[in-house]
């Protein structure tokens, strides 16, 4: 891992671990022991389970879309580079960050350049609107659940509908139109290449337009004959996300509480939205924050902070030794050839 790399993972530990710490403070009290006392491992290594199968959903999703595109990618090659994928999305803002690992990885195994981002770019537009048609349907069919959360989080969640729709629009409009891609990209590149040598701005400016075509070309496959690629990736997208959903309820379990499988649903939708805003590395604080704010109203005060340190630490630590585990196999597979 590079420096610059470590200082960013030590940023996303400190701010998990610091609100973690201030959470657990104002909620652990007499009770919180005795709930200790009867933790259940049995749900606890269940809930790990669960997040296991979601990866796995994430990594088939990886493997069916890219054959729908006519290229074989391994199970294992998928599993690991959508772990590989979680270190980099740990220490970049949001927790959205490891696009270009997910390229890379694909690139190693033969997809194109521009069938390979094709893929990744879809997945994320998958993610956005199956969360954001979830949303809509809890607050259209699960009323009185939603509005336990408060006209607060409702209007985030209108806020978060206008830009996931403005974010679909350009996406259509981009790939109907790839000068305007071209464009803009090249509008927002030059805030950043404004001081480069004439040779060395003419060389970048033709790598975009290389490669906005050839992701024009990528997208175009799916729409011809890559069709049966977007409905396997939305369902295993849905897959992926019910099963992440499902782990606090199991989490629950460990601790003798009810699971509140309906009420998880319509939290989480709302925090992995939320998530997707980059304001810190890998999500950090914000997603114990919004963790500690939603389920404060169905979830008992003396388990609470305990229920944000076992979530964070299969959704957020887990993952980044998953991570450095399957960087380390592809470091291991680099240094072979």
């Amino acid at each position: 891992m590079e420096p610059h790399q470590k200082k960013w993972l030590w940023i996303s530990f400190g701010f998990s671990l610091a609100v973690l710490v201030i959470v657990l403070y104002f909620t652990v009290d007499a009770a919180t022991f005795r709930y200790l006392r009867e933790l259940n491992v049995f749900f606890l290594v269940l809930a790990l389970s669960v997040h296991l199968a979601a990866l796995c959903m994430w990594a088939f999703r990886i493997q069916f879309m890219c054959r729908s595109l006519g290229y074989r990618v391994g199970f294992f090659h998928s599993f690991n580079l959508v772990c590989a994928n979680m270190l980099l999305a740990s220490i970049t803002p949001s927790n959205a960050g490891g696009e270009p690992v997910r390229i890379h990885e694909l690139y190693k195994v033969g997809v194109t350049l521009g069938d390979a981002t094709a893929v990744v770019i879809m997945e994320r537009i998958l993610d956005l609107l199956v969360l954001g048609i979830g949303a809509a349907f809890c607050f259209l069919f699960l009323g009185s659940e939603w509005q336990q959360l408060g006209s607060v989080y409702s209007s985030l969640m209108y806020v978060f509908w206008v830009v996931i729709t403005a974010i679909v629009i350009f996406f259509i409009y981009s790939v109907r139109n790839p000068d305007f891609l071209k464009r803009f990209i090249h509008r927002v590149s030059g805030i950043f290449t404004r001081k480069w040598e004439s040779r060395k701005l003419e060389k970048f400016t033709s790598t975009v337009d290389r490669e906005v075509d050839n992701f024009h070309q990528g997208l175009g496959d799916f729409a011809s004959h890559g069709k049966l690629g977007l409905v396997s990736g939305t369902v295993f997208t849905i897959l992926f996300w019910l099963l992440e959903f499902a782990v606090v309820s199991f989490l629950l379990l460990g601790l003798s509480q009810p699971p509140i499988f309906v009420e998880s649903i319509i939290a989480q939708l709302i925090i992995g939205l939320i998530m997707f805003i980059p304001l810190t590395p890998g999500a950090s604080g914000i997603a114990e924050i919004s963790f500690t704010s939603l389920y404060g109203l169905f979830v008992n005060s003396s388990i609470l902070g305990i229920l944000v340190v076992l979530w964070r630490a299969l959704l957020f630590y887990f993952n980044i030794l998953l991570g450095i585990i399957a960087s380390l196999v592809i470091v291991n597979r680099e240094a072979r050839s």
